[in-house]
């Protein structure tokens, strides 16, 4: 009996031992958060007519140290010109209500290394990150329609729930190349003429994340990082 005992121990030792260093390739889920504006109607305050947002993520992890993300989000945005100190021409006041849609690619780079079990390698349980991308917005704003690529950039921090489920909290400046994501009376205010770079609305979003990760990493192939 107690060799049974012992050989039982034994086995449940090394698997608990193999679960310890499994890791994974791939992590999806969700996120919520509240938007922010920074356009003709709105030059300082990103948050003074917030809205909502909510996405979903999908990302490759290749390492510990970096992660490949595709994000769809979907946003609402708000402005109006009256709470602003500038007098626009002719005295006239504009606000406006939009919609906007999100889809693109980002660039993880994790200050730490992030993960738990495989303690040779040091990985930390939580990390601060940086992001990086680029996408596509779309917007529907005053019945018009309007397409525009986007650049993405922000900060957050990432921590492991478990082996499995990640949650994060980010913060994200969007750049988009357009003068129209809060409708068209906005896009001229001030007898500018708009570009591709020059005069181009930004919006911001602060949000909360639970991510769940699978595809486990084969472990007799010997992967190396």
């Amino acid at each position: 009996m107690k060799k049974i005992l012992f050989i039982l121990f034994i086995v449940f030792a090394l698997s608990a031992a193999k679960a310890q260093d499994t890791t994974y390739k791939f992590d999806a889920g969700v996120q919520l958060g509240i938007s922010g504006y920074l356009g003709e109607a709105n030059s300082s305050n990103i948050f003074k007519h917030p809205g909502f947002s909510a996405g979903a993520s999908f990302r490759y992890l290749p390492n510990a140290r970096m992660a490949f993300r595709g994000v769809f989000m979907t946003t609402s945005l708000s402005g109006n010109t009256a709470d602003m100190d500038n007098v626009l021409p002719g005295g006239q006041n504009y606000e406006f209500s939009s919609r906007v849609y999100d889809l693109g690619a980002r660039y993880e780079f994790n200050f730490l290394p992030y993960g738990i079990g495989e303690t040779y390698k040091r990985l930390s349980r939580i990390t601060p990150y940086m992001t990086l991308g680029i996408g596509v917005t779309y917007a529907t704003c005053d019945g018009e329609n309007t397409f525009a690529p986007n650049i993405p950039l922000g900060v957050g921090v990432k921590y492991k729930l478990s082996r499995r489920l990640n949650m994060g909290l980010e913060f994200a400046m969007t750049k988009t190349f357009s003068d129209k994501i809060d409708g068209k009376n906005l896009s001229d205010m001030y007898l500018i003429k708009s570009s591709f770079i020059k005069n181009t609305d930004w919006y911001s979003n602060i949000s909360f994340s639970i991510t769940y990760e699978f595809g486990e990493r084969c472990s007799t192939c010997h992967y190396v990082e």
